[in-house]
């Protein structure tokens, strides 16, 4: 019975780094703009968490009948009874009641191995929403019979409908054992709750003033960024607009933040907008930042190798040389400001621009936080 465990839990573990990659970028966005940084603690614990519930997903779910055209359970696919589990151990059990010696026996049967397992199943998913969700007991019994009933519906939809028939049984006595994991979990979580770092005071001492502006923060931000600028590119490459490239990059990268203070939608985002040397940046800064980062850097990358197209093949050669050269030298200076933590990146300099966190503070009125770009 083990083996019938160790299965899913090994695949849930395989698939991880996947889901953990997928669940990056949300996971950054709602960071940043809840709580303006990222915190190793917070991290953790929402990763921690993602992996416990693949693996119990992969646990209701895993093995998978070898064919979509399944056959129907024999014993049909829903037990309605409750603690029908009751019957299943003494009818199933070796259990002798005036010989306390044979109550081992229990933790042999499978009726009784299936129950202890559906109670283990939701502990973490108590203990997580007591520590880290701060939830009360009410709010956590309806989240653990909840979460019971989405098992249970996957199971008796057939894995919503992809198999013929269901192959797992919806049994009443599951969401009984579940919530009562759930419950069991917050009871557990009591301790610990009480002795380590509160989730909802892990701010309280953070001075977003001294904070770093990460590479990982303005990734982000020009990964929204490059999204939203290539579907602009896109509309005008269809109305056939001459220039489209610089039309669109002069637009989203420099028109749009001179009007909104620094601000493009990836910016906004996560909490940073361009400033320059004496506060407000200027139309002058951001075409002299981001003219050098996409007319001349970006042009000679995509227009260089298209122009050389139309001369020789030596010509073509030389050019690719050319934008390897260019491009591997950008390549190196970005990798060594952030291995030596160099706020400003050598356009940044020469427009004399710089990132800041604009984080709301009441006692403040909203002004932005100065903070060093990093």
């Amino acid at each position: 019975m083990l083996k019938f465990y160790l299965f899913p839990i090994s695949y849930a573990f395989m698939t991880f780094p996947i889901a953990a990659l997928l669940f990056t970028l949300p996971f950054l966005i709602v960071q940043y703009r809840r709580h303006g940084y990222i915190h190793k603690t917070r991290a953790f614990m929402l990763y921690l968490f993602l992996l416990y519930l693949m693996n119990i997903f992969y646990l209701i779910l895993l093995p998978f009948p070898e064919t979509r055209h399944n056959t129907p359970l024999a014993d049909g696919n829903v037990q309605l009874v409750p603690l029908h589990f009751i019957q299943d151990i003494i009818r199933e059990t070796k259990v002798v009641a005036d010989e306390p010696s044979s109550y081992w026996h229990l933790l042999r049967e499978r009726a009784f191995l299936q129950v202890a397992f559906n109670v283990a199943l939701t502990v973490p998913f108590g203990m997580f929403l007591r520590y880290y969700f701060r939830t009360g007991w009410i709010v956590c019994l309806s989240l653990s019979l909840l979460l019971s009933l989405t098992f249970e519906g996957v199971q008796l939809s057939a894995t919503l409908g992809y198999y013929d028939n269901p192959y797992r049984v919806a049994d009443v006595d599951d969401l009984i054992a579940n919530t009562l994991g759930g419950i069991t979990g917050f009871l557990l979580a009591g301790w610990p709750a009480a002795h380590l770092p509160r989730m909802d005071r892990l701010d309280e001492k953070v001075d977003l003033s001294v904070k770093r502006i990460s590479y990982t923060r303005r990734a982000v931000a020009w990964l929204i960024d490059l999204g939203v600028w290539l579907l602009i590119y896109a509309l005008l490459m269809i109305y056939h607009t001459e220039a489209a490239y610089w039309v669109s990059s002069g637009i989203y990268f420099m028109l749009i933040p001179f009007l909104t203070g620094g601000r493009t939608l990836g910016k906004w985002t996560v909490r940073i907008k361009l400033t320059g040397k004496r506060g407000r940046v200027s139309l002058a800064a951001l075409i002299i930042r981001y003219g050098i980062l996409y007319w001349v850097i970006g042009g000679i990358g995509i227009w260089l190798p298209i122009l050389s197209l139309r001369v020789s093949d030596l010509s073509f050669i030389m050019t690719a040389f050319v934008v390897f050269i260019v491009m591997a030298a950008f390549v190196v200076h970005i990798v060594t400001r952030i291995v030596n933590k160099d706020p400003l990146l050598f356009y940044e300099k020469l427009s004399k621009t710089s990132h800041v966190i604009t984080w709301p503070d009441k006692h403040r009125d909203n002004k932005s936080l100065q903070t060093t770009s990093m």
